[in-house]
């Protein structure tokens, strides 16, 4: 074993490439390992790359087709002990850092390249979809998680405050990674087994990734979410004229929640960010609906405000 000096570090670069399908919020992914999904990503190369970002959106135009938009930063994965993303093998001694970024577009179209997809985030993570109440699946995930924590206080604190499993415990959609990371602490996460060379336990539903990409993406989608508060980042999943119902569905999508009509709906018209357009959309199967647009202006100040995400009761 060399010295951390010899080792060395390689830096990879990983996308969270986020976008409406169907009335589904999905993820762009390539295939991976073992049948897994995978985030676009490649490894930083000093000395071609100029930037991590230019480096960034090359790689997901080669692996996917796909040109990125606007993107942000979400954050630096390279925990020893867990499978470090590659794109492709590696000298064994180097340690990988992944620096992971967040993307939304409006164009989700299918991908030029055949083996990219656009695949349902809440297909990877079933337990955070409670737009028809709590899912099936969190009796079970609730009942694996308690029998780990065995007694231990602290253990069973987190289980409700993080799935809420008691009255006195509100859920909070924006905690997505704290809610895969104590899955994956428990070992009901293939990805704990994988990590730990060990056989798999009974596991929580919902499609595995290669590598530690279902970590960032978890990062991406409750950065995602919390972001909805406080800007009016749900306009850049939507295309330039939407009903306001296509809007709240877009919401839904992304919080996993049931929100209430009639008072989304008055919140949307209090921020002022939207303004009918005098024409109506006949899309919507029933009734033709008015169809709006976001007015002109920069979106990413202070003033521009989050929208409103009233949950139902």
């Amino acid at each position: 074993m060399g010295s951390p000096a010899e080792q060395g570090v390689r830096i990879g670069l990983s996308a969270v490439v986020i976008a409406l399908r169907d009335r589904k919020a999905c993820v762009l992914t390539t295939p991976g390992d073992d049948a897994g999904a995978a985030l676009p990503f490649g490894p930083f190369d000093p000395a071609r790359d100029r930037t991590f970002e230019r480096a960034l959106r090359d790689f997901v135009t080669a692996q996917t087709g796909f040109r990125l938009g606007f993107v942000e930063q979400l954050y630096t994965f390279g925990d020893l002990g867990r499978a470090s993303p590659r794109a492709t093998p590696g000298p064994e001694r180097r340690r990988e850092v992944s620096v992971g970024y967040l993307a939304l577009t409006a164009d989700a179209a299918e991908t030029p390249l055949a083996d990219a997809r656009w695949t349902p985030v809440l297909d990877i993570f079933p337990w955070e979809d409670r737009r028809d109440g709590a899912p099936a699946c969190l009796a079970p995930i609730v009942a694996d998680l308690t029998a780990w924590a065995a007694g231990d206080l602290r253990r069973q604190a987190r289980i409700e405050t993080l799935f809420a499993t008691t009255p006195a415990h509100r859920w909070n959609e924006g905690r997505v990674l704290d809610r895969y990371e104590l899955l994956y602490e428990a070992g009901l996460v293939a990805e704990a087994a994988r990590d730990q060379d060990r056989p798999p336990l009974r596991t929580a539903p919902g499609r595995s990734m290669v590598s530690d990409h279902r970590r960032i993406l978890a990062t991406g989608l409750g950065r995602l979410r919390s972001k909805l508060k406080y800007r009016p980042v749900l306009f850049d999943l939507m295309p330039p004229t939407f009903t306001l119902s296509e809007l709240q569905t877009a919401a839904e999508a992304i919080t996993g929640l049931s929100l209430h009509k009639q008072n989304f709906r008055r919140g949307v018209e209090r921020t002022g960010l939207v303004q009918p357009t005098g024409r109506l959309s006949a899309a919507t199967g029933g009734r033709p609906a008015e169809l709006f647009r976001v007015i002109d202006g920069d979106l990413t100040t202070g003033e521009a405000l989050g929208l409103p995400l009233p949950a139902q009761r």
